[in-house]
């Protein structure tokens, strides 16, 4: 280890890039659906002796100078390794524009990692070399990670904070602290070999007390879920009993490809299909749910879906389904506003009864930004939709069921926003529908289903996720998965939400005291850098 901090201390210009670059990959094993977290204890030290190393620029290279360079780079292989599942959407549609892939792929990794050049730069404005500057870095770095969850609609994805969740009782903290702050404190035990290292063999016992604080700390973290799950008795509804449908849909890349009537047919048939001999198909079912983009039409333009979804449903149950909906309002039949993806509750009588549409839309997914300008470039979103899709309001997320707890409705990637749910306080369970079918047989669809179970760690409410070709599952208040289906398995899966607990400590406080712990940080970081050159200039 002395070895390596001397070397990255001492490595300028491109191999320091270069190491950098290394070290950020090997980070990005350390989140879901690796978990390897001993790479991040041996990556984050790293970053902080390459600081240690760096040369100081002035003017304009005090925020783009070597510092940032090392952040960047860092970063750079962190969200290559971490977003690398993103470019199995452009095998969707025949792999036309599989050439772009790499450069995609690289360039929203390097659009990702200006975050945290700017953090690398930003800590190392106020560099010690005593123990405040692993505080220092790992507030910037928490604040960087704040920032893209939030700036331009935010892009959340593997947040370095779920590398503490690698189990069931890890996961427990996050009902405490949420995902920024296990981010905060991810960053911290990391980076605490390097105040061990470099070492010349003399005074090891002061400098190996950071390294057991760091392992007591995952310890009491280890013990506190333990004790939570041990403690708390999650109980299911009997006012609820709900059949997920996962039924393969593929056609979504194509509307004009669709067959209605087919469609229809394979739904009909797995909501309705006995799971053995006792089983009363829907009799006992109360909601029906089928995911996102499981109808990849517009219902009015095959009305006889809705009447067959009648005849299908018995009398005390609804159907909740993912469609693309126009918005027409008040007979507007001539509206030209792009349509929303959409979740609709329908009665046995083939009504519309409950709508969301989703709000937070994917950038180039299901929008596309500066569209004039990309649009010349033959650049179109990757969800069909000639003119993308339209936001709903955030504010309606909150579903209305006929004779059921109201659940909270997210559709896709809307359950990655950590503390910004919508009204979590009325809702009694999370519905998460989604469609990973662009990413299909990739990393993507196990990260995106492990972030949504913190969700429902933090918010101490059941989650119940129906996803077209995987992962479906239903999980209780404390993140652990009840019921499931295997990925790529057409099939139905019968399940109850749980009672939601009392509030969690997250639920009530949210982010404040992440954000006092951040701005703590930074403070104690140019506190300990006036009194280093302070004490330089006596």
């Amino acid at each position: 280890m002395t070895w390596l901090a001397e070397t990255a201390m001492l490595s300028h210009g491109w191999r320091r890039f270069l190491l950098l670059l290394v070290a950020g990959a090997l980070a990005g094993l350390s989140v879901p659906p690796f978990f390897i977290l001993p790479v991040l204890f041996l990556a984050m030290p790293i970053w902080v002796w390459a600081l240690d190393g760096a040369e100081r620029g002035r003017g304009w290279r005090l925020l783009f100078g070597p510092a940032f360079s090392i952040g960047f780079a860092f970063g750079w292989g962190y969200f290559l390794v971490a977003f690398h599942w993103l470019g199995s959407a452009f095998f969707v549609d025949g792999g036309w524009v599989l050439w772009a892939m790499p450069f995609a792929v690289a360039a929203l990794a390097a659009l990702i990692a200006l975050f945290w050049g700017l953090a690398s730069a930003m800590a190392h404005l106020s560099w010690s070399h005593g123990w405040t500057r692993i505080l220092t870095l790992s507030a910037w770095l928490a604040a960087a990670e704040f920032a893209r969850g939030h700036v331009l609609t935010g892009f959340p994805f593997d947040l370095i904070g779920y590398s503490l969740t690698g189990t069931e009782e890890m996961m427990q903290l996050a009902s405490v602290i949420g995902v920024y702050g296990l981010s905060f404190l991810a960053l911290l035990l990391a980076m605490t070999p390097a105040l061990v290292w470099p070492a010349d063999g003399r005074n090891w016992s002061r400098r190996l007390p950071p390294l057991f604080l760091a392992l007591f700390v995952i310890a009491a973290q280890l013990g506190y879920g333990w004790n939570r799950l041990s403690g708390t008795v999650a109980t299911e509804r009997s006012d609820m009993a709900m059949r997920l449908v996962q039924p393969l849909v593929y056609e979504h890349a194509d509307f004009g490809n669709v067959d209605p009537v087919a469609l229809i047919d394979r739904l009909l048939m797995l909501s309705d299909m006995r799971m053995d001999p006792s089983d009363q198909g829907l009799a006992d079912i109360t909601h029906l749910v089928w995911p996102e983009s499981s109808l990849p039409f517009f219902l009015e333009s095959y009305p006889e879906a809705l009447a067959r979804i009648a005849r299908m449903l018995p009398e005390q149950a609804t159907l909740i389904a993912g469609v693309p909906r126009r918005p027409y309002e008040l007979g507007e039949a001539g509206n030209s506003q792009p349509p929303f993806n959409s979740v609709v509750a329908i009665d046995t009588d083939g009504e519309i009864v409950a709508s969301y549409d989703k709000a937070h839309l994917v950038p180039f997914g299901e929008y596309l930004p500066f569209a004039g300008f990309f649009k010349q470039l033959g650049i179109t979103q990757f969800v069909p939709g000639a003119d993308g899709w339209s936001p709903g309001d955030a504010r309606r997320r909150l579903m209305g069921l006929p004779g059921a707890p109201a659940p909270l409705v997210l559709v896709c990637y809307e359950i990655l926003f950590s503390g910004d749910l919508g009204d979590t306080a009325a809702a009694q369970f999370i519905l998460n529908v989604t469609n990973d079918a662009w990413f299909d047989k990739s990393i993507g669809p196990a990260q995106h289903a492990h972030h949504a179970k913190l969700r429902a760690v933090e918010e101490g409410m059941s989650l119940v996720r129906v996803a077209n070709t995987g992962l479906t599952f239903a999980t209780d208040p404390l993140g652990r998965i009840t019921a499931q289906l295997a990925p790529g398995e057409m099939a139905a899966l019968d399940i109850r939400p749980h009672v939601k607990l009392d509030a969690t400590v997250f639920s009530k406080v949210r982010h404040w005291p992440f954000l006092i712990a951040v701005l703590a940080g930074i403070l104690a970081g140019f506190v300990a850098s006036r009194r280093g050159r302070r004490r330089v200039a006596v």
